[in-house]
């Protein structure tokens, strides 16, 4: 699992969610997660959650701690189980820091507010998520919490925190796979 946070702003509006935009705009092939800052504007025409289109329920926040995952050998349920456990290594980090928030299913909460967007969905040739964390909640369509509510202030050292951490808890996936003897 290669990372990589990307230095510059980017807005998100959905295209970025997309087999090989790491690739095609980082040089990073195969199994990657990328993190970023910038605007979150997806509307109706982009999203990929059926559920969000049908309640008309846009996503947009002024800021967000932006991360993409794209995997080739996984398929869709795999992948909601890898964004499962992705929301929880970003809950993890948060706690690490002595600030408390919950989890039910993929987002985050705190106070009751949402702090995450999140959704995993399938490709012609891999499967990708993206979850983004606000750092500034004003303009929310829902009532929301942000990063700097909370508490982090540093928002790359946090960033990298949790690409470390996913790259080492994948990795330590692998290495349980390798390990094993096959039962015949």
């Amino acid at each position: 699992m290669q990372t990589y946070f990307i230095e510059k702003e980017i807005k998100y509006t959905g295209k970025e969610l997309s087999p090989h935009w790491i690739y095609k705009n980082f040089n990073i092939l195969g199994d990657a997660i990328v993190s970023f800052i910038g605007e979150v504007d997806v509307k109706l025409d982009e999203m990929v959650d059926i559920e969000d289109v049908i309640n008309d329920e846009p996503i947009y926040s002024k800021k967000m701690l932006n991360f993409i995952i794209e995997c080739f050998d996984f398929n869709l349920e795999q992948m909601v189980w890898a964004q499962r456990l992705f929301v929880t290594i970003i809950k993890e980090a948060i706690e690490d820091l002595g600030y408390f928030v919950s989890r039910k299913g993929d987002d985050l909460f705190f106070d009751n507010r949402k702090l995450s967007v999140s959704i995993a969905t399938k490709s012609v040739n891999s499967c990708l998520i993206h979850t983004a964390l606000n750092i500034i909640k004003e303009g929310a369509p829902v009532d929301a919490s942000d990063l700097i509510e909370i508490g982090v202030v540093d928002i790359e050292g946090f960033a990298l925190d949790v690409l470390s951490r996913f790259k080492s808890e994948a990795e330590s996936i692998k290495m349980a796979t390798y390990k094993v003897r096959g039962l015949v």
